[in-house]
């Protein structure tokens, strides 16, 4: 596709786990990508790197999504080097160490929050700009990835699962709004997933783990990346609002 036909998404924190998998499999349906780092520099360029190869449009760009000015000039580079910006899947996201309330500074609740939920908020706040009706843009998608522990708790994890509970709760309040302007916005909520943010080498972890999916096994991070690729598509075009587990029935 080319000029205003173009399909161009932007992936927050997609240099590893499920964003690494949503890029591999937006370019592979012929989305122009840009993947979004803060520290993971040399993994976001080999994904880069591993995609061009193919004939895929994709580049990296350092973002703290947590910082208004970073979000601003990250959506300034996809204008310059890609164009305007059609899908959004907001998956940058932190977690803290599992520790009691009375034990959790405010500045690293405020960190986790900021990241998790501020972050969607604010490329959220960026892609409408250029997506809107309203403002000349074409509509668009965006999903924003959520987690189990908003239904589940996350023991001694209470600014993380804040933080996600915000993020559902920032979807369904956005369905309606952006209907109009042609935008759909969905979450998902990934159960255990075999990423790096998993202690997969813990034996008692992973016991304990597989005894609470139905399923009986962890998913893998391009399971939640078909289901990120599907809601982006137009056969999910009459889907907003919605938060679809990807959970293994957890």
């Amino acid at each position: 596709m080319t000029g205003r036909e173009k399909r161009v998404c932007l992936i927050t924190g997609g240099a590893r786990g499920i964003g690494a998998a949503s890029a591999r499999l937006a370019t592979q349906r012929g989305y122009a990508v840009c993947v979004s780092y803060l520290s993971s520099q040399s993994e976001a360029e080999a994904l880069v790197a591993s995609l061009r190869p193919t004939g895929a449009e994709a580049i990296a760009v350092r973002a703290d999504v947590s910082r208004e000015d970073d979000v601003q000039a990250l959506f300034a580079a996809i204008d310059g080097r890609l164009g305007p910006i059609t899908a959004l899947v907001n998956n940058a996201g932190i977690s803290d160490k599992r520790q009691p309330i009375n034990d959790t500074e405010f500045a690293s609740f405020n960190r986790v929050v900021g990241v998790n939920l501020g972050g969607a908020f604010l490329c959220i706040k960026a892609a409408v700009a250029r997506m809107a009706k309203s403002k000349g843009g074409l509509g668009g998608a965006i999903v924003n990835l959520s987690s189990t522990v908003t239904q589940t708790g996350g023991y001694r994890l209470s600014s993380y699962v804040a933080a996600k509970a915000g993020i559902e709760g920032l979807t369904l309040a956005l369905a309606p709004e952006l209907a109009s302007e042609g935008i759909r916005i969905n979450a998902l909520r990934p159960g255990f997933i075999a990423t790096e943010s998993q202690p997969l080498d813990d034996k008692e972890w992973r016991k304990r783990a597989l005894a609470s999916i139905p399923l009986g096994r962890l998913g893998a991070p391009e399971e939640v990346g078909h289901a990120v690729l599907w809601l982006l598509s137009d056969e999910a075009s009459y889907i907003t609002g919605a938060v679809l587990p990807v959970a293994g029935g957890r």
